[in-house]
């Protein structure tokens, strides 16, 4: 995926932001590839990333059970079409109301999330399934000659994402996809997964971001055409999750990872698969 397409509509995260339910991956989400957009149906928003429902064994393992990491409870008081208002007070309490509606779209919040964590390990994102606004400014790059680095002022621009991030707390935020998870599961079923459990997924992801590489200093890129690519063909063959934590700099995607294991260690009972 070429670096100038996914900076157009620039978007952890994130979440693992998210939606993180957040957050979560929030991470991520922060800093979204941005594609093509197709239409953000429940079942056709983005297709099955590694599996498909043809794929998946009638009775599949559950690994990362919602039952070992907190007790049972009433189900959330809110339909998955009406939980938007429900998501937006619970994160608007952990991110600030005014930073959530400035950096997060507010419809389909769910579903936008569940979509973007199934899409973390395929090369594209669709655009119109992000939880998050386009982060400001444009794509810098640094010419030296026939030499394309991506400008290390690029890092800044996700600065205040990853500092906001780092604010809130780990546990509160597990805490909102937590409560809520029912509704995380019933977008998975309907994205086209009615056998699959999301939070299997969703820590897939989380530990697939982890696995990013570190980015080196200077990330060098080629311009074939009009957009650019990653010079390294192992790097521009990277997820289009893995990509976005390249592009958030050395001392971000260490921040970013640090809050993706707190996060991910409130919603599984194991530890990160080395």
């Amino acid at each position: 995926m070429s670096m100038q397409t996914m900076e157009r509509s620039d978007g952890l995260w994130r979440i693992a932001i998210l939606a993180g339910a957040a957050a979560l991956i929030a991470a991520s989400y922060f800093f979204w590839p941005q594609p093509e957009p197709p239409a953000l149906a429940p079942t056709a928003a983005v297709g099955p990333s590694e599996t498909t429902p043809a794929q998946t064994p009638a009775e599949p393992a559950i690994e990362h059970p919602i039952e070992a990491v907190k007790p049972p409870e009433a189900p959330p008081p809110v339909a998955l079409d009406d939980s938007d208002g429900a998501i937006a007070t619970a994160l608007g309490h952990l991110l600030g109301d005014e930073r959530l509606r400035k950096w997060f779209h507010g419809d389909a919040m769910v579903r936008r999330f569940v979509a973007t964590v199934d899409n973390l390990s395929r090369p594209t994102v669709a655009m119109k399934v992000r939880s998050l606004q386009p982060v400001p400014g444009g794509f810098e790059v640094v010419r030296d000659g026939e030499t394309i680095t991506v400008s290390a002022g690029n890092a800044a621009r996700y600065a205040p994402y990853v500092q906001a991030l780092e604010r809130v707390d780990a546990k509160q935020l597990a805490g909102v996809y937590l409560r809520f998870y029912p509704l995380f599961q019933r977008a998975y079923e309907e994205l086209g997964y009615p056998k699959a459990y999301f939070n299997d997924r969703l820590v897939g992801s989380i530990d697939h971001l982890l696995a990013a590489p570190e980015p080196p200093a200077l990330l060098r890129l080629t311009q074939p055409k009009v957009l650019y690519e990653f010079e390294d063909p192992q790097l521009e063959a990277l997820s289009a999750g893995q990509k976005a934590m390249l592009r958030l700099g050395p001392d971000n995607a260490q921040r970013v990872k640090a809050k993706l294991r707190a996060l991910r260690a409130e919603v599984t009972a194991s530890a990160p698969k080395s």
